[in-house]
């Protein structure tokens, strides 16, 4: 595969208190004709993340429509879960709602942070997506004993699937946190079945993180994007025959930084979508979508 970059189409530069950088994480949604609604994760001068949206052409993508004049999900109470924030991570379709899917922030004091999956549901009347419980969809457990991240939710006949992000272990750097995506099922979105399977493995032990899957079945193939890193960021390509088992093929992902420019030291965080017999890549540069 070979992708033809279209070039940057948003970037926050203190457009609100909550909404000064940073526009990470996205996720596409189709409102009408080559109108999608791109939500992503803004910060604000804290570093604070909420989730935010614009509206674009995608025939036009530098073409925005709108911009969010409020969160649709922000930090929670004090003592909370995300109360150090909020970041997109899927939305899903479930039984005629829609599941929004999201990672919690916590800071932390011996480690960094520690990280939950939080779950919002679409409410049609308000028009607004409101979230399932002050406390995590999927918190730390027996597999999952340091932190959770990003998961991709993909309905697959009667079942749910997750791919997420997960710490093997922490230690004195961030480079010690061994950060890899596993897996779980699910009969009704809500309720998880996690064994700590591991999704894809490091391919050597310069890498230390994998996160953000993004995951489609298509001809009786899964086929997963994500972002990996060692000394920085970079999106890799895998496929699977069950969505259990992965060959990485990194190779042939078909996407690297550019010469100069806003994504001239990172790529990451992909999110796929087809329109029109096209096939699109939303995805970031540097700084984690600071850029």
């Amino acid at each position: 595969m070979k992708w033809h970059k279209l070039g940057r189409i948003f970037c926050p530069d203190n457009i609100y208190p909550w909404m000064v950088s940073h526009a990470a994480n996205t996720v596409a949604q189709h409102i009408e004709d080559d109108v999608f609604r791109i939500y992503f994760s803004c910060r604000d001068n804290k570093n604070v993340s909420s989730i935010a949206f614009v509206d674009v052409e995608l025939r036009h993508p530098f073409k925005i429509l709108k911009v969010a004049d409020e969160p649709v999900l922000t930090a929670g109470d004090l003592g909370t879960f995300d109360d150090s924030g909020t970041s997109l991570s899927c939305i899903v379709d479930v039984d005629n709602k829609k599941f929004l899917y999201y990672l919690g922030w916590n800071l932390g004091v011996t480690v960094p942070w520690r990280n939950s999956i939080g779950l919002a549901i679409y409410n049609k009347e308000s028009g607004k997506y409101e979230k399932h419980s002050k406390a995590p969809l999927l918190d730390r457990c027996d597999v999952d004993p340091y932190s959770l991240s990003y998961p991709f939710v993909l309905r697959d006949g009667e079942i749910y699937r997750m791919w997420y992000g997960s710490n093997l272990s922490w230690g004195k750097d961030q480079k010690d946190m061994a950060h890899l995506i596993k897996y779980a099922e699910s009969g009704d979105g809500i309720n998880w079945d996690r064994s700590g399977r591991i999704a894809i493995p490091f391919k050597n032990e310069s890498e230390y993180a994998m996160s953000r899957p993004f995951v489609i079945k298509e001809n009786d193939k899964y086929k997963m994007w994500y972002s990996y890193r060692g000394n920085s960021y970079r999106i890799g390509y895998a496929e699977s025959n069950n969505g259990l088992d992965w060959q990485r093929k990194d190779h042939v992902v078909g996407i690297d930084v550019s010469d100069t420019g806003w994504d001239s030291e990172t790529v990451e965080y992909p999110f796929i979508l087809d329109h029109k017999g096209e096939r699109y890549m939303l995805y970031n540069g540097n700084g984690y979508g600071r850029t």
